[in-house]
């Protein structure tokens, strides 16, 4: 029997961690503040639901504003009988009439809806004492789907049809648990940052071989398409001709301007493309994909599930990237997936959470979803910050062994205090 765990107050808090030396740094993000809209769920217990929206500096505070306002939709609520029917509740804080118009499902308001919701769902795993991955495959297919807004997918994909498709890969779950014990493969984002220096690249690139990575990012996207083809090319004759090699312009380039570049770019044979255009643009990428044979990874700033609906519709998406801490939390998430598998678009998340609470997602992807296991994105900046930091040995993932979905931070985190925020006239 699950012990009883009152919501008793929930609310925002401000962390912020300024990076050094062009870590984090892309086609657009110069000097970049790794930031979180961390929402914290106090109960009338020791234990406590840490959730975390991801941002890169000075909009922090407004997601806070929002977290504030839409934790009273879970405050005074029992974590298990509030995730018994969590589907229900989700769609209230997504549509409440005081935000809606704000988004809908989209900006400050959905980034602060995910950092509520995925603070529920550490609670929820907390209060079970299992990580978040094993209360996520021990759900049965119904429950799990209790969790799911299906609002403006029923025509795409009912709670029946999602309850069917993760009956019907129960048949070889248990050979997919093996990758429990294997590890989880990941990918190094650090290699290729975009103020790095070639040698920083080079040295970053036999480094990142030497941990057992055989799969590494640069960052494009340039004014000149001629740098960006040098360094990935210095990328392929370092790592070698057997490396799994991505490319990520960051939303850099306007429609001609992608499908030029990438055309110079196939020379690499590049694993795929992220973000080469506008993040909400579908014909675009449409286009793109019949103009360039380079699979395109996008999702990073794919900000809810009707957008995803679009993409995964568009048959433009070749990998889907959705992130739980930029759509409305895990509950979105694994609605996404669940739409991504029926159309057998991968899934392969980016880490605004610097892996914590995705290597346990795409354990779930893996075993229950079906998902195959192909990559995780490693970050490793933030590493010191958590009490839990995500393990890669031999660059796999390690699977998370304690309670939560691994959000807890250091006690030496402090929250920024607040800044005043000025509108001046034009």
């Amino acid at each position: 029997m699950n012990k009883s765990i009152l919501i008793k107050t929930g609310r925002s808090q401000d962390v912020q961690f300024p990076l050094k030396n062009g870590a984090g740094s892309d086609a657009i993000h110069s000097t970049p503040i790794y930031a979180y809209a961390v929402c914290k769920l106090q109960t009338d217990t020791s234990l406590e639901g840490i959730g975390l929206a991801f941002t890169l500096g000075a909009g922090n505070r407004l997601v806070c504003g929002a977290i504030d306002y839409l934790v009273r939709h879970v405050e005074g609520k029992e974590i298990n009988e509030l995730m018994a029917d969590f589907g229900t509740t989700y769609k209230r804080m997504a549509d409440d009439p005081n935000l809606r118009w704000l988004g809908p499902h989209k900006g400050v308001i959905h980034l602060a809806l995910a950092s509520v919701v995925n603070a529920c769902y550490d609670l929820w795993a907390k209060s079970r004492n299992q990580p978040l991955w094993q209360l996520l495959l021990e759900l049965s297919p119904e429950e799990l789907t209790n969790t799911l807004d299906f609002s403006y997918y029923e025509e795409v994909l009912s709670k029946e049809e999602a309850i069917s498709l993760m009956k019907s890969q129960q048949a070889g779950k248990n050979k997919r648990m093996g990758i429990l014990k294997k590890g989880y493969p990941g990918y190094d984002t650090s290699i290729g940052w975009f103020n790095y220096s070639d040698e920083q690249l080079t040295n970053n690139i036999k480094k990142s071989i030497d941990q057992g990575f055989t799969a590494l990012k640069l960052k494009v996207g340039s004014r000149e398409a001629e740098r960006d083809l040098r360094r990935a090319e210095l990328v392929r004759k370092t790592a070698g001709t057997k490396a799994t090699i991505m490319l990520d312009a960051n939303q850099q380039w306007n429609l001609p301007k992608a499908i030029s570049t990438c055309k110079k770019l196939m020379a690499i044979d590049p694993y795929w493309i992220e973000e080469p255009t506008h993040p909400d643009d579908v014909q675009a990428h449409i286009t793109l994909s019949k103009e360039v044979p380079i699979p395109l990874a996008l999702g990073e700033h794919v900000p809810n599930k009707i957008m995803f609906k679009n993409f995964i519709l568009s048959g433009s998406m070749a990998f889907n990237q959705v992130d739980a801490v930029r759509v409305g939390g895990v509950s979105e998430f694994i609605l996404i997936s669940l739409l991504s598998k029926k159309y057998n678009i991968p899934v392969v998340p980016h880490v605004g959470d610097m892996g914590q609470i995705h290597q346990h997602l795409v354990l779930f992807n893996h075993i229950s979803v079906g998902h195959p296991a192909l990559l995780l994105e490693h970050i490793p900046h933030l590493k010191s910050h958590f009490k839990f930091p995500a393990q890669v040995v031999d660059g796999k993932y390690s699977t998370p062994q304690e309670p939560g979905m691994s959000t807890d931070f250091k006690d030496h985190v402090q929250e920024k205090k607040p800044f005043p925020i000025k509108f001046h006239r034009v």
